[in-house]
């Protein structure tokens, strides 16, 4: 009786057992894809958290300071550097010209430290008359050079609009404030619009 029952079922049988192979591979297969999606999409997520975690380090621990000049009396100034950064700096150089000038008016020399969230500040006296003259109206521009991690970057200009006369300082206002990250200096030429601070180390070598 099972012989006869198993004569009958035999090719049906064989059929089954023949796809069985198949029928693997194609889950097989399925499941490949079902992982490979899911590594994929690991892979992404775990892209994003880096390049995030790196933005943050780079936006804490790049140097960024911002520079102010204000009006403490008729003929009397000072200069305003705010570390913004956690990192520590070294200011070496006060810039100052007026945007008409294609290079600097003034230049002080600096050895001054600068903890990272300090603000140091330093009279400037007549040396904003200096620069301007006893009569003048316009913008005028403040820079700062400084050493950051064992390089020397130079901040962006940051523009004020003076009014001078007669050798008195009537009117002391901010234009704008700079916003560009921190780059090399030889990337200037490539990305002008793109820094706050620049490495002005490559350049000097190139030149020399």
């Amino acid at each position: 009786m099972y012989m006869q029952w198993f004569s009958q079922h035999s090719f049906p049988f064989q059929v089954v057992v023949a796809y069985i192979p198949l029928v693997a591979t194609v889950a097989t297969t399925i499941l490949s894809i079902v992982l490979a999606r899911a590594t994929l999409r690991y892979t992404e997520t775990t892209d994003k958290s880096l390049a995030l975690a790196r933005e943050e380090f780079e936006r804490q621990w790049s140097p960024e300071l911002h520079v102010k000049l204000e009006k403490t009396g008729s003929r009397k100034t000072r200069i305003v550097v705010t570390n913004l950064a956690r990192i520590s700096v070294l200011l070496q150089m006060i810039q100052l010209r007026r945007l008409s000038l294609a290079v600097p008016s003034l230049r002080s020399m600096l050895n001054e430290p600068l903890v990272g969230g300090c603000t140091w500040t330093e009279e400037l006296g007549p040396q904003l008359l200096g620069a301007t003259g006893d009569d003048y109206e316009g913008q005028i521009a403040a820079a700062v050079t400084f050493y950051a991690c064992g390089r020397l970057f130079r901040t962006d200009w940051f523009r004020f609009q003076v009014e001078i006369g007669r050798g008195e300082i009537l009117r002391l206002d901010a234009v704008n404030i700079a916003a560009r990250s921190v780059q090399s200096l030889d990337e200037e030429e490539d990305q002008p619009q793109q820094e706050l601070s620049q490495d002005v180390v490559k350049r000097n070598a190139a030149t020399a």
